[in-house]
């Protein structure tokens, strides 16, 4: 599969994984903190937690969902005390000054506040220094203690897995921008998902579908030893919660930059509006743009036997396939179909009016830039059968080796099963985003009369006995083994063990 350059940035670090080293000195200093500081921290963060539920509860007794009722004495009470304890709570954490830059508009002048980068549930900091509400998952309002505070804030709720409350989430979100300061603000995290604050990740749409002016709000810890972030590969919550509360200190910086107020062009194009804000938001970072989003964390986490070597080419491949409408929890239902119609195809290689047809799509200069990814031979034609294996790899890129038994349902020959050697070739170059791949050293290996097809049994069982197949049995431009050999003066190859 080619790739397109047509990216606006490149990705270098991995924003979804975060990685911890200590030095011997660190290593001191946590042991010292744990039992000293560390039990004495906990036992106060417990106790403010405990005595902030209470108070949450029973202001949120009797509230409508819907309806915002004018604030009683009362509750404004209940509103001063939480702010309080939230305060001592954050203190107790090593949060013990707060450096903030700017102003926050009042709820009257901008009813979204959208935040970045999204990288710790210490996140949680300026929302409840302002008890804004929120956009956050529905399962959160279950965690003990925990969600009864979340639920005073009065979030919005949203079930990532189902699209019909994603769209429901999009109206109430409007319902609640256009009430006029009715309603307090909302802050909303629009990556959509943690990552480690090494660029801004792709913004989703929801802040900016109202069309109403937004503060950008941008977050940092200027801490030395990074215990703080909390994404999809690295230290647990509890691990990093007992790690930060083992620091002396921990620095954060919180800055309102000034209020954006759309064009009219941004006000009718959302994508266009949350793209210029997350630009303005991280010049203001000094970051770089990652053009990944939370629906490519999986893509680029993979693992296993046959995890992705180069994820670029799928990643562009992936966001494509959503700007057509295949969105990657929508295709369960159609792979099954689309494989036995691409196996009786029986290899014939496709045009773009077939391909269209075949995905029942109109011709759009999306679906154009999906058919020249497979265009190899730049003559106009590809074979349908690489594009439902890609579509597979994205949806599930965990499950490789169910991937792998339907691209054989595909390749292999009707009467024994087999796939030729040239056509596994092309489909793990698919699997694995690579080029040029030799699959010399697979079929020496397996040392058998026929040395040019395999069965998807057979593959599977030499994939099990060598958990690393890919590194020590294929071979491809910039495999990893390459890059441990280095040349010495004479031209030989030498690995670096030598």
């Amino acid at each position: 599969m080619k790739a397109v350059n047509s990216r606006a940035s490149t990705v270098g670090r991995n924003p979804f994984i975060h990685e911890l080293k200590f030095t011997m000195t660190e290593k001191i200093k946590i042991f010292l903190m744990s039992v000293t500081v560390f039990p004495v921290r906990l036992l106060l963060v417990s106790s403010l937690m405990f005595l902030a539920w209470p108070f949450a509860f029973i202001a949120s007794m009797g509230r409508s969902d819907y309806i915002m009722e004018p604030q009683s004495w009362w509750r404004r009470f209940v509103d001063v005390c939480l702010r309080a304890i939230m305060r001592a709570l954050w203190f107790c954490v090593g949060f013990h000054w707060i450096k903030v830059k700017g102003e926050r508009a009042k709820p009257s002048e901008v009813p979204i506040l959208t935040m970045a980068p999204h990288s710790s549930y210490f996140d949680a900091i300026p929302v409840t220094m302002n008890m804004c509400s929120i956009v956050t998952k529905l399962e959160s309002r279950s965690i003990p203690v925990w969600g009864t505070l979340i639920s005073y804030i009065r979030p919005v709720f949203v079930f990532r897995s189902d699209q019909a409350s994603r769209r429901k989430t999009v109206e109430e979100i409007k319902r609640r921008a256009n009430s006029g300061g009715e309603w307090p603000q909302i802050m909303i995290f629009p990556e959509g998902t943690c990552t480690n604050r090494s660029g801004l990740i792709l913004y989703k749409a929801g802040a900016f579908i109202p069309g109403l002016p937004v503060q950008p709000v941008v977050l940092r810890y200027p801490n030395k030893l990074d215990t703080i972030t909390w994404t999809w590969q690295g230290p647990g919550a509890f691990k990093l919660l007992w790690l930060t509360l083992c620091q002396l200190h921990n620095p954060m910086e919180i800055e309102y930059l000034p209020i954006y107020t759309p064009s009219k062009e941004e006000r009718e194009n959302p994508a266009l509006f949350a793209s210029n804000v997350r630009k303005l938001m991280a010049k203001a970072l000094e970051l770089p743009l990652i053009d990944l989003s939370f629906d490519d964390r999986e893509i680029s986490l993979s693992h296993g036997p046959l995890s992705i070597h180069d994820d670029s080419s799928l990643l562009q491949f992936h966001q494509l396939v959503c700007r057509l409408g295949l969105r990657a929890e929508r295709t369960d239902s159609l792979l099954q179909d689309q494989v036995q119609r691409a196996r009786d195809l029986q290899g014939e290689r496709v045009n773009l009016q077939e391909v269209s047809t075949f995905l029942n799509l109109s011709i759009t200069h999306t679906l154009t830039e999906v058919h020249s990814l497979f265009d190899q031979r730049g003559d106009g034609l590809i074979d349908i059968r690489l594009f439902v294996i890609a579509l597979s790899t994205v949806h599930r890129p965990s499950q490789a080796m169910e991937t792998l038994k339907l691209a054989f349902k595909m390749f292999e020959s009707e009467v024994n099963g087999y796939v030729l050697e040239e056509d596994l070739a092309a489909i793990l170059e698919i699997m694995l985003g690579v080029r040029e791949l030799d699959l010399s050293g697979l079929f020496s290996a397996l040392s058998g009369p026929e040395t040019a097809k395999i069965t998807y049994a057979e593959l599977h069982h030499f994939i099990e006995q060598h958990p690393h197949f890919v590194q020590d049995h294929l071979d491809f431009e910039n495999h990893p083994r390459k890059s441990s050999q280095t040349k010495s003066c004479n031209g030989l190859n030498h690995s670096k063990e030598d």
